[in-house]
């Protein structure tokens, strides 16, 4: 397996262009697969993808908003020490890569964009003490371990919206509890498994100690001496920047905020809520305005890739859509399944289909009516339905790298330094899921 993700290591660092131009190959592709396989002309199809062009900007602006308010919070003092004192744990690469991983799916189960970014943050502090851990493989192995455990993450989206009431599908499906989709046999056998068999693929995966590409800094900006430590008297314009009176009024009506959502939604852990979080909490340790906002400005550069690709994969999306290659591709599997192997062509056309539109939400919105039309005449439950869309979509989120900006950006690595090992913990996580889904008939789960 070390053989493998070395020359999957080697052959992506020939040939793959960057995240940004992987984003524009997508976009060539989809527009010749809407062209021959959609009937669609070029005007239409350049009319699709700016009709989607601006589809993510809700989206990529709560990614953009969770990437630096979780930066701002990691560097708050109080998490900072206890981030170094996590770190300081582990001693040797084994145990870094443990620990990394078990932390990073800790904090994925409860919200993926929290994983993400909290998953990265702890990978970083944990390359910076261990020196003889391989910090890509430690960057990787987190964003992995967040993926692997989505089955059971209480924010994976389209069980949540299958489960909400007024969803699209309502009338076709009803509500489906989450017993059945979330915690389900099948969910929770794809996600411990899964991240066993992710977890072991990354020991061996491990490089030896004369291999090893050790932490060696992130470009920081330039630190701007702090107007709070000046000595002498400050200009009121200083004194009103720095009021913690200010900054605590804000954290407390924040606080009534935040207890009032979770009083009337429940434990709902979904972006806009975690991004409200990591800001009210992130303004209160950090204690000023003045230094919150500097933080803040200090994570930016970290979220360009999100800013410029996103909408790139929102006309993706539309193109997709538009040229009907969604269904067009799902019907395709629906046409040769069999009660028998639904689940498994399910699962696999929900990986094909995420390479183009990695959005779960939107894939489960477009390909659910189409695989449900053909489960219909089938002894098929819409809720294995929908856990074979979501564990898809997972699955090849390990090859797409819409996700794994917000960790690129934060460590600074390039999408060729981690996907070899990405793509080899994926080739594992297939086989698992792929097995999972080929027993599900046999198992009644």
């Amino acid at each position: 397996m070390r053989v493998l993700s070395r020359y999957l290591n080697l052959l992506v660092e020939k040939y793959l262009p960057s995240a940004f131009l992987f984003a524009l190959i997508l976009t060539v592709l989809t527009l010749i697969m809407g062209m021959t396989l959609g009937g669609q002309s070029l005007p239409e199809m350049a009319e699709h993808w700016y009709g989607g062009f601006w589809g993510f900007l809700e989206f990529g602006m709560q990614m953009v908003v969770v990437l630096v308010t979780g930066y701002a919070l990691a560097k708050a003092p109080l998490v900072n020490r206890f981030l170094t004192r996590l770190a300081g744990i582990p001693k040797t690469q084994l145990a870094a890569l443990v620990l990394t991983m078990c932390v990073s799916a800790a904090l994925g189960i409860v919200s993926w964009g929290l994983g993400f970014v909290g998953g990265t943050l702890v990978a970083i502090e944990v390359a910076k003490r261990v020196k003889v851990a391989d910090f890509r493989l430690l960057v990787a192995a987190s964003y992995t371990a967040v993926i692997a455990t989505q089955p059971v993450s209480i924010a994976l989206t389209a069980p949540l919206l299958v489960n909400t009431p007024g969803h699209s599908l309502e009338a076709e499906i009803g509500l489906i509890p989450v017993t059945e989709t979330l915690y389900s046999p099948t969910m929770i056998s794809a996600a411990v498994f899964g991240f066993i068999g992710v977890l072991v693929a990354f020991i061996f995966m491990a490089p030896k100690s004369e291999d090893v590409v050790a932490f060696s800094g992130i470009s920081e900006p330039e630190q701007a001496p702090d107007p709070s430590q000046s000595p002498g008297e400050k200009p009121v314009s200083e004194r009103i920047n720095n009021s913690r009176i200010i900054n605590y009024i804000i954290v407390v009506l924040g606080l009534i905020g935040i207890g009032t959502y979770f009083v009337a939604e429940g434990f709902n852990l979904e972006l806009n809520i975690i991004n409200f979080i990591f800001l009210i909490v992130g303004i209160a340790l950090h204690g000023s305005p003045a230094k919150y906002a500097k933080c803040i400005t200090d994570g930016i550069p970290a979220a360009s890739g999100i800013v410029l690709q996103f909408p790139f994969y929102a006309g993706i999306i539309g193109m997709m859509g538009g040229a009907g290659l969604i269904a067009l591709i799902g019907g395709w599997f629906a046409s040769i399944s069999t009660e028998a192997t639904f689940p498994l062509f399910a699962y696999v056309s929900a990986m094909i289909i995420n390479v183009f539109v990695p959005s779960a939400g939107g894939q489960w919105q477009i390909q659910g009516p189409v695989m449900l039309e053909a489960i219909s005449a089938m002894n098929v439950s819409p809720a294995t339905l929908v856990n074979a869309v979501s564990v898809g979509d997972m699955t090849t989120n390990l090859l797409q790298p819409f996700f794994v900006l917000a960790a690129l950006g934060l460590s600074g690595l390039g999408l060729k330094d981690i996907w070899g090992y990405c793509m080899t913990a994926m080739v594992v996580l297939m086989v698992i899921c792929s097995a999972i889904f080929l027993l599900v008939p046999v198992l009644g789960w």
